[in-house]
């Protein structure tokens, strides 16, 4: 396992950096100024260029991204050019509520998506279908549209759930889990519906098998059949998938941040692109970066725990 995260670790470094440098590359190509977003359209051009020196923004990219670069090793991400707040203090306010919504949707992902593939593999036949037209509705429905679906049935109408805002655990851990529960249902439907079809598409190429008739002739029991061999041979690609899947909920949760007003890093990276605020944006870049890497590195050692033939393989390296 060790070996698996070192590796893991060694190829991540050069992700980091490459995702930072071209979030730099793409802001340089950005329309605008910062010191025009401070400073307003009343700024006479003499106080842009002050503002512009003192802001280090007249060097080349590259170069503001080499100053930004040595600024995060030392543990500064900068201060806001538009509130003067350092970058690290906006953004760890917000880690906290996003950790807790992908954690969230990816937990009814997995629960809800595995029991129904499940479902599906054993049932077969109309069930079966049933559980194809989940996937496509799942996976078809805007997460912006079912949230303000789920907003006029939970919070409107039944008046059972907030509509918006986010509660601390640290002042009330049931209003905590109530406010999260529309924003992680929303981006926990899609995630459900992929894992759903990927688990029911893995444990039916496993049930049509040879292998499979020869236990059942040995007595193996069904449950067994299904769970100890087909269920764990379909887990590993649950896996992966359910990494790339959190690739989608960082983007996802820039759009349910906005719709049920959450404190998260998507709302952060929403606010700091309207105003222009260039050295939020790069921060929210490397948050999101590092999270990929900790979720692909625990899928690794999923895959590596569930499948035999990469346990020797990690040994072996």
């Amino acid at each position: 396992m060790l070996r698996v995260i070192r590796r893991r670790l060694l190829f991540s470094i050069p992700l980091v950096l490459t995702v930072t440098f071209l979030s730099f590359f793409l802001e340089a190509l950005t329309p605008g100024s910062e010191a025009a977003s401070i400073l307003g359209t009343s700024a006479t051009p003499g106080q842009l260029r002050a503002l512009t020196l003192r802001l280090g923004l007249n060097h080349p990219f590259y170069v503001q991204y080499w100053h930004w670069l040595v600024g995060v090793l030392h543990g500064d991400l900068g201060n806001s050019a538009i509130t003067g707040v350092p970058v690290s203090t906006t953004l760890n306010s917000g880690l906290p509520v996003t950790v807790s919504e992908i954690g969230g949707a990816v937990l009814i992902a997995l629960v809800v998506g595995v029991s129904l593939g499940v479902a599906g593999a054993v049932l077969r036949g109309r069930v079966g279908k049933v559980f194809d037209m989940f996937s496509l509705a799942g996976l078809a429905i805007p997460a912006f549209w079912l949230g303000y679906l789920l907003v006029l049935l939970f919070a409107d109408r039944l008046r059972l759930l907030p509509a918006v805002g986010y509660v601390s655990p640290s002042t009330s851990v049931v209003r905590w889990a109530k406010s999260l529960v529309l924003p992680v249902v929303t981006l926990g439907v899609a995630g459900a519906a992929l894992i759903a079809k990927q688990t029911r598409d893995g444990m039916l190429d496993v049930l049509s098998r040879p292998f499979v008739d020869s236990l059942r002739v040995r007595g193996v029991s069904r449950r067994s059949i299904i769970f100890r061999h087909a269920l764990r041979a379909a887990l590993p690609n649950v896996v992966t998938l359910t990494g790339l899947y959190v690739v989608s909920l960082l983007l996802g949760t820039a759009v349910v941040d906005n719709v049920f007003a959450l404190p998260g890093l998507g709302a952060d990276v929403v606010l700091a692109t309207t105003a222009h605020d260039l050295i939020v944006v790069d921060g929210v870049a490397l948050y999101f970066t590092l999270i990929v890497v900790i979720v692909f590195m625990a899928a690794d050692v999923a895959n590596t725990w569930l499948s035999p033939r990469q346990r020797t393989a990690a040994r072996g390296m």
